[in-house]
């Protein structure tokens, strides 16, 4: 995942990768402000998605109305409001009419919760989790964070299926053994921190063949996970340490703040997406820019065209 040119590069990089694969069939769940639905009529224009637009009828075409937004040619599934939306996108997604689940301006509760429905929803034996993919001018390559939205205070063993649905990721963007660094204030194991208690044991986790994909090392501090040469100064000789592809933080709360600080301190672009249930999820922030919108998208054909191959 290196970068090779200045400018919007995450974008770019990923309309690279998933172009050459054809689009795929997106339920756009409640695009009902003219922001989302400017960005699936985006992306099907860009070639990397079929959108079918799951909202109120009568309510999209009013927006594309005041917004000078063409729907010539999109399909419309027709939803009562925002919650019979998110129930019709799953069923489609169950019914393998979509590859793919993109958030509209419904509130992302109301998505998650028919995702992760006990009857109808779209889970698998893996948990659920989060991932931001992440480029910033101060780092090399690519990389990921993860879990920053969904699971808040995740137990080893979920933080076991974070540290896989991380790892599906990487390979789906062309990282083959991505280096996953598990993240904790510092770099040696504390009994009286768990975070380093969890990272300890998902490594052994990774001997044992439990995590398999990934090249893991932690507890590793933030520093020692990005910079070769702050862990050359404290002593650390890993094969993950300033070169991570991965970083899976302790919580939701660390990982979100990480995230945003890069993004809005450090000039980070980014694309999030769902992984672990039966199609991507491609959660979108009302904050969003359109590149970073048209990424996630980008995201979500890489990832179900690698679930053709190999379902989750």
């Amino acid at each position: 995942m290196n970068k090779t040119a200045n400018g919007n590069y995450l974008e770019r990089w990923l309309l690279g990768l998933a172009r050459p694969l054809g689009a795929i069939r997106m339920a756009v769940v409640h695009p009902c402000d003219a922001t989302s639905l400017a960005a699936a009529v985006d992306a099907r224009a860009i070639g990397i998605i079929e959108p079918i637009l799951v909202a109120p009828r009568a309510k999209l075409e009013r927006i594309a109305r005041e917004s000078a937004i063409d729907l010539a040619g999109i399909a419309i599934e027709d939803a009562a409001h925002s919650h019979d939306a998110a129930a019709r996108a799953v069923a489609l997604a169950r019914a393998g009419k979509v590859e793919a689940l993109m958030k509209g301006s419904l509130h992302t509760d109301e998505l998650m919760g028919a995702v992760v429905d006990g009857n109808g929803g779209l889970r698998t034996a893996r948990r659920i989790s989060h991932c931001f993919l992440m480029h910033t001018p101060a780092y090399p390559r690519a990389f990921i964070i993860t879990d920053a939205a969904v699971n808040i205070a995740p137990a080893l063993e979920e933080k076991a299926d974070i540290v896989r649905n991380a790892i599906a990721l990487a390979q789906s963007v062309g990282v083959q053994k991505p280096r996953v660094a598990i993240l904790a204030a510092v770099e040696t194991v504390n009994p009286r921190m768990p975070a380093t208690l969890d990272a300890a044991a998902l490594c052994k986790m990774a001997d044992r063949g439990q995590i398999v994909g990934g090249v893991l090392d932690g507890p590793l501090a933030f520093d020692n996970a990005v910079s070769a040469e702050a862990a050359r100064i404290k002593g650390i000789v890993s094969p993950v340490a300033g070169q991570a592809d991965v970083l899976v933080v302790p919580d939701l709360e660390s990982g979100n703040m990480l995230a945003k600080q890069l993004e809005y301190l450090g000039g980070a672009e980014s694309a999030g997406i769902v992984m672990g249930a039966r199609v991507p999820v491609v959660l979108t922030s009302r904050a969003d820019t359109c590149e970073s919108r048209i990424a996630s998208c980008a995201l979500a054909v890489l990832i179900a065209h690698r679930n053709r191959a190999t379902p989750p």
